[in-house]
């Protein structure tokens, strides 16, 4: 027989709720739930993502959108032919 550890560790009880609920609804055990995750954790095939996406404002959004395009069609882009000509370009601002 394989031995096991006990984990604890707080979670926010809405948290916990829906997470039991979700697990119930795809027939797995919560447990199994935390016990899966654990071990994808430990062998590297989930990924924590500490940070949560970015969400712009219309205005930083529009923006982006118009350097994505120009990046995308070779627009207002500068190139150097050194990493030190580049140092030289961005120390001079």
């Amino acid at each position: 027989m394989c031995m096991t550890t006990q984990v604890v560790f707080r979670v926010d009880p809405a948290v916990k709720s829906q997470a039991m609920r979700r697990a119930k609804r795809e027939g797995v055990p919560f447990a199994s739930v935390l016990k899966m995750m654990t071990e994808a954790f430990a062998k590297g095939e989930y990924s924590v993502k500490l940070v949560k996406e970015e969400r712009f404002n219309a205005k930083t959004e529009k923006e982006l959108r118009a350097i994505h395009r120009d990046i995308i069609r070779g627009k207002n882009l500068i190139t150097f032919k050194s990493a030190k000509e580049m140092d030289d370009y961005l120390l001079s601002r």
